[in-house]
């Protein structure tokens, strides 16, 4: 027996050691391996830290002297620190439109692939594929709703996906240069509203983009919303400040054709007055002696305002005053017109006129309308006419038809009777209710003051017709021309 036992403890010690020597190598190993792991989180803390302090340094790079950039430049600006920051390939920054249901590109860095289904086809015939894939994104506009950029235009929430390639929301393009890895989008908010979408994709390093990635994105995006916001606002004040200045000397132009004063003739008192809804108006009003014993009564409404409707009212005028000497028939100057404009003049629109030439010696009055409305005659007893003549406004028809459509209409007017033109901008005008003033009141204005004369008449007409309006927005140009026959006549002279 005591032979045998040293044998047995020799070989338990053995076997102990070696387990000994097995738990030790392990624990090693094992401490090694956690080491490693905490030594990997370590780096990518300090990475992180590293990433954040720099995200730190490039806010204040991005927003410097924000206040005085341009909006585009201001969204490069952001863009550029987004990718640097994110270390992404490429990105884009989508803005809402002012309807607020679609988003557009603004700004765009990298070689940024569509992220709609929608476009693979159009890619395959192009010549320089990346100005191309450029030019849809930028032109392309997506729906709220539409896609990742509308979900999250939508929703207001970001979107992370660390492997696009796994996901299908994102799109497939075929192209190579096209292929999306990765993408992160973050909405852009201001007071609660989303007003854009920034988006990244496809980190330089091949890696997905990470949380880290999101939060320090969405934080650009949170900051660089204000800034675009205000940008934008400011730029609108600016183009406005603009378009005011532009309008201001635009009104003058208009107003330095309007006759400054209106000519005298012996036995007429002759007074007219406009009134633009707008900066510029539409309406236009004249007129013209003709030779020593005709004059040249005339008033147009344009269809269409502001600048479009202000240019073709010059047009009108110059074509009027170019003719006007040479017919002392109405309906022959309105064709004359309308041959020289229906031409030139778009589809959508026209212009009615009104054109009148009295004889100052016989009295006689020849009246031609184009489209326009019929004038008044109030006669001395306040009797009241109206001079009806047909036709259709200039620039409707062709020449041949139009021609065929004008006539004029005669009357002899006595002394006392006064003859009214207008616009239709008189008695459409409306008060808060959405009611019109309307002719009935528009003749009694007329009547109650017709033998006062004709600059009594206007004065009338225009203070009834802003009592009843108030202080509702004025809706259409407003412009009356009124003459009233005197007793003295070249006839009645000794």
């Amino acid at each position: 027996m005591s032979a045998v036992e040293p044998v047995g403890i020799s070989q338990t010690l053995i076997i102990i050691t070696a387990l000994t020597n097995f738990l030790l190598a392990a624990g090693g190993a094992f401490m090694y391996f956690r080491w490693q792991q905490q030594r990997k989180v370590c780096d990518r803390l300090l990475q992180e830290k590293e990433v954040i302090f720099g995200f730190v340094h490039d806010v204040g790079e991005v927003f410097a002297e924000s206040e005085s950039l341009e909006a585009d430049l201001l969204l490069k600006r952001v863009l550029y620190y987004a990718l640097r920051t994110t270390r992404a390939a490429a990105g884009a920054m989508y803005l809402m439109d002012d309807r607020g249901e679609a988003l557009q590109a603004r700004a765009i860095t990298g070689i940024f692939p569509p992220l709609v289904h929608d476009i693979n086809g159009s890619l395959d015939h192009s010549i320089s594929k990346s100005k191309h894939v450029e030019n849809l994104v930028r032109t392309r506009m997506i729906q709220k709703g539409e896609g990742l950029i509308g979900a999250v235009a939508d929703l207001g929430t970001p979107i992370l996906i660390p492997d696009a390639e796994c996901d299908p929301r994102v799109p497939r393009h075929h192209l190579d240069f096209l292929r999306v890895r990765s993408v992160l989008l973050v909405p852009m908010r201001f007071h609660q509203h989303v007003m854009g979408v920034l988006v990244v994709v496809n980190r330089v390093d091949g890696l997905g983009f990470v949380e880290t990635d999101l939060n320090l994105l969405q934080a650009l995006a949170d900051q660089a919303s204000a800034a675009v916001y205000y940008a934008g606002l400011r730029e609108s004040l600016d183009e406005k400040k603009r378009i005011d200045h532009d309008l201001s000397l635009a009104r003058d132009i208009q107003s330095s054709l309007l006759p400054s004063e209106l000519p005298k003739f012996p036995g007429v008192e002759i007074a007219a007055f406009n009134q633009p809804a707008k900066e510029i108006g539409g309406d236009y009003y004249d007129v013209i002696p003709i030779d020593d014993r005709h004059i040249g009564l005339a008033i147009a409404d344009v269809s269409g305002k502001s600048i479009g409707g202000a240019m073709l009212m010059s047009v009108v005028r110059s074509v009027l005053r170019a003719q006007a000497t040479g017919f002392t028939s109405p309906a022959e100057l309105l064709r004359s017109i309308n041959r020289v404009m229906s031409r030139d003049i778009s589809e959508d629109m026209f212009v009615t006129m009104l054109y009148m030439v009295l004889d100052l010696e016989t009295r006689r009055l020849v009246v031609a309308r184009a489209g326009h409305e019929k004038p008044l005659v109030i006669r001395a007893n306040r009797t009241v006419e109206f001079i009806e003549s047909p036709g259709t406004a200039i620039g409707l028809m062709d020449p041949e038809i139009f021609d065929g459509m004008i006539q004029e209409v005669a009357v002899t007017l006595m002394p006392g009777d006064v003859v009214v033109g207008y616009t239709d901008g008189v008695t459409e005008a409306m008060n808060a209710g959405k009611e019109e003033w309307g002719m009935e009141a528009f003749i009694e204005a007329c009547v109650t003051v017709a033998p006062e004369g004709a600059h009594s008449l206007l004065n009338q007409v225009r203070q009834r017709v802003s009592r009843f309006v108030g202080d509702h927005a004025q809706y259409d140009d407003m412009t009356l021309l009124a003459m009233r026959v005197s007793e003295y006549y070249k006839e009645d002279r000794p």
